[in-house]
């Protein structure tokens, strides 16, 4: 039956010029209607082939067959035609749908996802406050609220934001298997992002924001960016004499003394001396906003390990929460905001002028009520209420941002 099947395909394919184009186009009908009438039931019944496969060789040996008919409007031609459309139009349709518009948007939006968890945007929020309010600091006249000046700020934002990016990130690159247990949500301990990938992003934010240090001809900035990627690195690889996060006291002056000193001195130089041209001095002003911001640093320092105990434990990371319990580190944190809220106001009290004094004094004034009431309704053994007293902290820090530069 199968060898009946063949000739008669053949038959078809074999048709020539010698009978007229209303006759091939009848045999073709016809022979065609033949095979698909009696042929291929037959076959089917007699093979004890399912359906499937026997439409499958049938088709493909009609797709691949080519057809010798030397008549120019022969049937056959129209048919070779039609599968070469049917086969074009399928690809394009493909082709369409594989470039949704609605398919990228979503790899972009998930791309912008990851880089967002990577990136820790309420550390890069705090980055661009604390060199605006720098910057605001280094201002002593109205004339020096300049274009120049402006300029200047935008760069330095620029800079500081590849410096986020890579403090965030090379952090999580040395804490990839604490970070599956204590932060699972990041892209590199969940696996969304490889360890190249990280490290690519890691190691361009460095070079692009040293670079543009470099560009600048600001030596302040380059130099602040250099120490504190290096106090960056000594905080987290796993070396011997480094890695110091696994020592409380070690880690509390890393942070405090990368981020409340270097940092700040780095972008309030940069704008004193390369965008408004003046020499290097120390202002009292300066030394106020070193000392509360290496306050506030050591707080978060100490606070950040609070909920992490678990992890940090297993991994054999000496933190003081690990070493006094939860509960008291938590304490201490309160009580040193608190403290530093107070000597505050006094230092204000001691400004020679009046709108200094009141917005130094009332403010922290406030500051510190509302983390007396806040901290009464943390909950420490619960992770989410206690991220979210975590982030009250960054809050009350973004807030003493805009009251640094009222010191006077």
């Amino acid at each position: 039956m199968a060898s009946m099947l063949s000739a008669s395909i053949c038959g078809v394919s074999s048709i020539t010029k010698g009978g007229s184009s209303r006759r091939s186009k009848l045999f073709a009908k016809n022979h065609y209607a033949s095979i698909s009438a009696s042929y291929v039931p037959t076959l089917l019944h007699k093979t004890g082939k399912t359906q499937k496969e026997n439409f499958a060789i049938i088709s493909r040996h009609n797709l691949d067959h080519h057809y010798k008919v030397i008549d120019e409007g022969s049937t056959c031609q129209k048919r070779e035609n039609k599968y070469v459309a049917k086969a074009i139009s399928s690809r394009q349709s493909f082709e369409y749908e594989a470039k949704d518009p609605k398919s990228i948007w979503v790899t972009i939006k998930n791309t912008f996802d990851a880089f967002y968890r990577f990136s820790r945007p309420y550390a890069a929020i705090e980055g661009a406050m604390a060199v605006t309010s720098l910057s605001f600091l280094a201002v002593e006249k109205l004339s020096d609220l300049s274009p120049l000046f402006f300029i200047g700020l935008l760069k330095l934002l620029v800079a500081s934001f590849f410096m986020n990016i890579f403090h965030c990130g090379f952090n999580q690159l040395c804490d990839i298997e604490i970070d599956k247990i204590n932060k699972p949500y990041l892209p590199l301990a969940s696996g969304e992002w490889s360890y190249t990938k990280s490290a690519t992003v890691v190691a361009s934010s460095l070079l692009l924001c040293l670079g543009l240090a470099w560009i600048e001809g600001s030596w302040p900035l380059f130099w602040g960016f250099s120490i504190g990627a290096i106090l960056t690195a000594v905080y987290s690889v796993n070396l011997p004499l480094l890695r110091w996060k696994n020592s409380a006291f070690l880690a509390a002056i890393n942070i405090f003394t990368n981020a409340g000193v270097v940092r700040p001195l780095g972008y309030y130089l940069h704008m004193q001396t390369c965008v408004l041209k003046r020499p290097i001095s120390f202002p009292r002003p300066v030394i106020f906003c070193t000392a509360i911001l290496s306050l506030y640093f050591l707080v978060v320092a100490l606070s950040k390990d609070i909920p992490d105990t678990e992890g940090d434990e297993k991994f054999g990371v000496q933190s003081l929460s690990v070493s006094l319990g939860q509960k008291k580190v938590f304490s201490i944190c309160i009580s040193l905001l608190q403290i530093g809220y107070g000597a505050t106001i006094l230092a204000g009290a001691t400004s020679p002028f009046l709108w200094s004094k009141l917005s130094t004094g009332l403010g922290h004034g406030l500051l510190a009520l509302a983390l007396w009431y806040r901290a009464k309704s943390v909950d420490i053994k619960c992770k989410d209420s206690f991220q979210s007293f975590y982030m009250f902290i960054w809050k009350l820090l973004s807030i003493e941002y805009f009251l640094i530069p009222l010191f006077r």
